[in-house]
């Protein structure tokens, strides 16, 4: 049985993000995977998708601080125990993104942990591409497009952060995906939207928040 979204507490996602931050940490510093402290909550035992995203603090050409991904690797399944697949995709996300070299120990003050706890995929039901646009939500659903093998995911922040309309959120999931742009439009896809609980660092080893999307069109 999947984990209820709802039952988690801010205490919970701060447990988690600190928990993702000691996994890398013992990785990068002594090739150890940690296990589960224990005396945790019960219901972090439960099945959830996961991911972990890491985030450089930096600055733009102004000066004004600004947040550039590092690495972001989860389960999109409810298929792992919550805290074990915290451990694994933090891990993961600091040493195997293939979009990155992995992480050294000197980057772990420089970086912001966020952990988006994702409740199970659903299947979009619908009969032509234009009705995607009216049951996608940016701010509340996370999509994954999927045609054959090819498969593309995007967290439910990840429109919000870049100003999309559902047609450049779909767009993009495609190209995720390795399809065209306009497969959404063309191509006759599986497509699934999820939600999620999102709590992060408001920098790093600092406080950790959870994370409430503005949902829009």
């Amino acid at each position: 049985m999947a984990l209820d979204l709802s039952s988690l507490t801010k205490e919970d996602g701060e447990f988690l993000v600190r928990l993702a931050r000691r996994a890398v940490e013992r990785y990068l510093e002594e090739l150890v995977r940690i296990e589960p402290p224990p005396g945790y909550p019960p219901r972090l035992a439960e099945r959830a998708g996961v991911f972990v995203t890491i985030e450089r603090i930096g600055r733009d050409l102004s000066g004004r601080p600004r947040r550039m991904l590092r690495g972001c690797i989860g389960y999109p399944e409810p298929t792992h125990p919550l805290v074990e697949a915290t451990i694994d995709a933090a891990i993961a996300a600091a040493t195997e993104d293939p979009r990155f070299e992995p992480m050294t120990p000197g980057e772990l003050d420089s970086v912001v942990f966020e952990v988006s706890v994702l409740s199970p995929p659903q299947p979009v039901q619908y009969s032509r591409p234009e009705e995607l646009l009216e049951r996608v939500k940016v701010g509340r659903d996370g999509i994954i497009v999927e045609r054959g093998l090819l498969r593309g995911l995007l967290l439910p922040q990840v429109p919000v952060e870049y100003e999309w309309g559902v047609e450049e959120y779909l767009s993009n999931a495609c190209v995720k995906a390795g399809l065209p742009a306009d497969a959404w439009r063309t191509m006759r896809l599986k497509v699934y939207t999820f939600t999620a609980r999102i709590f992060a660092e408001v920098y790093p080893r600092g406080e950790v928040v959870e994370r409430i999307l503005e949902v829009g069109g």
